[in-house]
């Protein structure tokens, strides 16, 4: 699984090489917007005459990678540092079958180790329904809910969540790495 997502984010490292230095920061409106310059970027790439990049760029999922990745200061991850600092070895790996391979699974184990930072800690597993189980006749209905005693547990929860001290992410926020560019 994480080395199937590796190799896609190896390639979309490589298509959207140098994308960062076609965006501007619009501020006409309140919340500034960002724009992708499409024609610039396949200029630069030399893929004006290229349909499939073209389609990709004009999709609703790229736009949304545009506004969620497009801001200037913002907490970096692993596509940001490969899209900055890794394209040339991307490039470089592409005749070597075993340093790709090598590269893949380096990548897959920091997407595993993203995704389980604590991989002692056991979870607990809900097991499944015996067979037969939706046979049975005597399943309650389910019990109408006390709203009074909902109240309570919200107060209760509140009381207790304005005396602890603040949760902080270990995610801080950075400038964006704008990688090489595009030739």
């Amino acid at each position: 699984d994480k080395e199937v997502r590796a190799i896609f984010l190896r390639l979309f490292a490589q298509l959207f090489q140098g994308y960062r230095s076609c965006l501007q920061l619009i501020r006409i409106h309140a919340e500034p917007v960002i724009h992708f310059h499409k024609a610039a970027f396949l200029g630069q790439r030399g893929l004006i005459e290229n349909d499939f990049l073209t389609k990709v760029l004009n999709g609703m999922a790229f736009a949304g990678f545009v506004s969620e990745r497009g801001p200037p200061f913002r907490t970096c991850d692993l596509f940001d540092e490969l899209v900055a600092f890794e394209v040339e070895r991307i490039k470089a790996e592409e005749g070597n079958p075993p340093k790709m391979i090598k590269h893949v699974r380096e990548l897959a184990e920091q997407l595993f180790k993203n995704e389980n930072p604590n991989p002692h800690i056991a979870f607990q597993k809900v097991p499944r329904p015996t067979e037969g189980s939706h046979l049975r006749v005597h399943i309650l209905p389910f019990p109408r809910i006390n709203e009074g005693r909902v109240q309570e547990l919200l107060q209760e929860g509140l009381a207790r969540s304005q005396g602890a001290p603040p949760a902080t992410r270990g995610d801080k926020k950075c400038v964006v790495p704008a990688g090489p560019p595009v030739g």
